[in-house]
């Protein structure tokens, strides 16, 4: 393995110290056995087209007000009197002031001092762990996004897991009988697509509060969220204030995976402001802040012209889940997530296990999706497909599954 080959190379060619927590973790074997595997497939069966429905990356353009204030933000920079140097490591308040603002759409009042602008969610998930020393407990649902776990294993903190099942609508619960310091959630979940409401959401913060706990919330899939009864932000949740950070992206909201851009909130309410300032003090030590042109773009996705576009790609990808999502229904295969997110969470058929399940589409109708046991133990024996494929692959994919689940 990669990680034990780098460590017998220090062992035997230098004195210092490596950090052993990564013997713990295991090569990144979901996603290249998926290639491995469909690689294989494609050579042996060169007439076949296979059909990607696997990788959260989506597929669609930047919008045009988008484009056009990256252009417009590249050409100051070109010009003296408009050039910008070093940024706040924060974040330029009119970004900052424009996410503020779009809180309040969904009723919830921040400073501007609260917002940190960031180059996505995962980086953030990941860092916001400096703040917090080794000793601390860590809980993460199963099945799980891989950062939440591998961020903690590289620190050599203990994990522990909330049970995440078909039972129990992949929304797990506190235990009162269990005791955590960290908490990381996501909703709209990945991998299930599973979506907390209020009341259930009240329980977690109770439970923070009520241990002195902290929850890392991810929100990175909430611009899904169309049921007004259904949260968008931790924040709409009385209390969540002092218990908890929430970490946002434009990624899947306005197709920022490869232009990079997100935000994290740490409130003043939060340890009576002690989190959110050492989280500025680790930022302007150890990040130099997003560049001004992506801002400039960023800002662009908050305008009234802006809003109107990304909604109408949000509703291309929501319509390619309905689409995935009625072909599910018809021949009676449980599965949730695709009305309030871009993942569909499906139980394998007859039994199979996750791999089963992904040779059998793969053989039988060109199709590739991501085998649930590679986000942990409870997702053994479930499959996870995305919306973000193109319409016409998508209309293709359901179009196979019909014809051959007939």
């Amino acid at each position: 393995m990669l990680y034990l080959n780098l460590l017998t190379w220090f062992k035997r060619g230098m004195v210092m110290n490596v950090n052993k927590n990564y013997e713990n973790i295991s090569d990144s074997y979901l996603f290249s056995t998926i290639a491995k595997k469909v690689n294989e497939y494609s050579h042996a069966n060169p007439d076949k087209q296979i059909i990607k429905l696997g990788i959260g990356d989506v597929t669609l353009p930047l919008c045009g007000v988008v484009v056009e204030a990256l252009k417009s933000a590249s050409d100051q920079m070109g010009v003296k009197e408009t050039f910008r140097g070093y940024g706040p490591e924060q974040g330029y308040d009119f970004l900052r002031q424009e996410v503020q603002k779009y809180y309040k759409t969904h009723d919830v009042a921040l400073d501007s001092d609260e917002i940190f602008i960031s180059d996505g969610a995962k980086s953030d998930l990941g860092n916001i762990l400096d703040l917090f020393s080794q000793d601390n407990t860590v809980l993460v649902p199963d099945p799980v996004y891989p950062v939440y776990v591998d961020t903690n294993t590289m620190a050599g903190r203990k994990i522990i897991y909330a049970d995440a099942n078909e039972a129990n609508d992949f929304l797990p619960l506190p235990d009162e009988s269990i005791k955590a310091d960290i908490i990381y959630m996501c909703s709209p979940n990945n991998p299930t697509g599973a979506v907390y409401n209020k009341e259930q959401l009240k329980k977690w913060v109770d439970y923070a509060n009520k241990n002195h706990a902290v929850i890392l919330f991810d929100s990175a899939y909430e611009c899904f969220i169309t049921d007004a009864s259904l949260p968008r932000s931790i924040y709409e949740v009385e209390g969540a204030k002092t218990c908890a950070i929430e970490f946002c992206s434009l990624s899947k909201m306005a197709g920022f995976t490869g232009t990079r851009c997100g935000w994290t909130v740490v409130p003043k309410n939060l340890e009576n402001g002690l989190l959110n300032k050492m989280w500025l003090r680790r930022q302007t030590t150890k990040f130099n802040g997003v560049s001004y042109i992506v801002q400039k773009g960023a800002q662009a996705v908050f305008s009234a012209e802006g809003q109107k576009e990304i909604q109408q790609n949000l509703n291309y990808y929501k319509e390619n889940a309905k689409l995935i999502s009625d072909c599910l229904t018809k021949h009676n295969i449980w599965h949730i997530g695709g009305k309030h997110s871009p993942y569909i969470w499906l139980k394998c058929p007859n039994n199979m296990t996750s791999w089963e399940f992904f040779d059998y589409l793969l053989e039988n109708v060109q199709i590739v999706g991501t085998p649930g046991s590679g986000f942990g133990k409870n997702g053994e024996g479930f499959f996870r497909l995305t919306s973000f494929g193109s319409r016409e692959n998508t209309q293709k994919a359901v179009d196979r599954l019909e014809n051959f689940l007939e």
